[in-house]
């Protein structure tokens, strides 16, 4: 059996090699052989040594660690963005410390991630908006490296994000092209201002068939109490079909509120895409298991972290930038069976 190794001069003395070869080894230096690179990882899986991180804080070094504040834990898209993440991280020799956000406890997790000297921190979902743009600051004055995902309109925050207003003008045009011309809004709010926001794509769309919002839109989120999306999905539909006229067109938030609404709209007799259309967001696996399939927006989560990571690597390598980095990326519409031409 091999012996219990508790420290790099020990295990330098077990290798043969000197310990500043052994360091450069473990530390990923250039400039090494392929052999003593070998030589020393056969060494690693032998003895099962594993180098105490904090003695290499101490010695002035990087952690090779990124913070990493996530919205929430609660949907698959915002999962695989966490997942795609870490594994490219990880294939750079960075670990990741993952915290979920509540509101009002993101200074105390931010004091987290630089007590414990990450390289830099990620923040993937939508947060308030002052609290994210405080900690922003407050990462700038300690030249932590950043960046936002998804989030938009924080200043000085680098940022990378899915233009979902270009998603919803290629979702309109869609829709307006089929005939549609009275739609129902499911999860999305009437007035935000950001020019990057969903309710900025539909206007434009609508402005440019010489169209309308508030005469061609309605929502009734106010109304309803979100909670579970599938369910706040059915109960904003039920809302729609008591209207003389109802919507012939229903542009959800996400799929899980599309799906809702889909059901609602099913069990009151109507048929998709026949009597009505609904659109969703996200392009879950689930869209392809519906009757019909679910015509819905592709987040292109594999491009957006593709790009978030060029950003954050140029941060770690160069230092942070002298302006803030905004990149969007171009959304996918997916066409499916769950729209059609608008019923007389």
């Amino acid at each position: 059996m091999p012996p219990r190794i508790t420290s790099t001069a020990e295990f330098a003395r077990y290798v043969g090699l000197a310990r500043t070869t052994v360091s450069r080894v473990l530390n990923r230096q250039p400039g090494l052989k392929q052999s003593t690179i070998d030589r020393v990882q056969h060494a690693l899986t032998e003895t099962s040594f594993t180098p105490n991180a904090y003695a290499t804080l101490l010695k002035g070094k990087g952690t090779s660690s990124v913070g990493i504040c996530m919205e929430n834990l609660l949907t698959p898209p915002i999962l695989l963005k966490l997942a795609t993440l870490q594994r490219q991280l990880r294939s750079q020799g960075y670990t990741s410390l993952i915290e979920v956000y509540a509101r009002g406890e993101s200074r105390t997790i931010l004091r987290h991630f630089l007590s414990m000297r990450v390289e830099a921190v990620v923040f993937i979902g939508h947060f308030d908006t002052g609290e994210l743009e405080t900690r922003i600051r407050e990462l700038i004055g300690h030249k932590t490296p950043h960046l936002v995902i998804d989030h938009h309109g924080i200043p000085l925050a680098n940022t990378v994000t899915l233009d979902r207003a270009q998603a919803m003008r290629e979702m309109m045009n869609h829709l307006l092209e089929l005939g549609h011309r009275s739609f129902g809004l499911l999860g999305i709010p009437l007035d935000h201002p950001s020019r990057f926001e969903r309710i900025h794509g539909i206007r434009a769309a609508l402005t440019a068939h010489g169209l309308d919002l508030p005469a061609c839109a309605r929502s009734f989120d106010a109304q309803c109490l979100r909670t579970q999306d599938f369910e706040f999905g059915h109960t904003l539909a039920r809302q729609f079909l008591e209207l003389k006229q109802p919507p012939t067109a229903y542009v959800a938030l996400n799929d899980e509120i599309a799906i809702g609404a889909m059901r609602a709209l099913q069990e009151a007799g109507l048929a998709i895409p026949g009597a009505a259309s609904v659109t969703g967001f996200n392009n879950q696996d689930i869209c392809s298991m519906m009757a019909p399939l679910l015509t819905t927006v592709d987040q292109q989560i594999e491009p957006t972290i593709k790009m978030a990571m060029q950003v954050l690597m140029s941060q770690l390598r160069d230092g942070m930038p002298a302006r803030p980095i905004l990149r969007t990326i171009k959304p996918e519409l997916v066409i499916r069976q769950s729209t059609g031409r608008a019923a007389r």
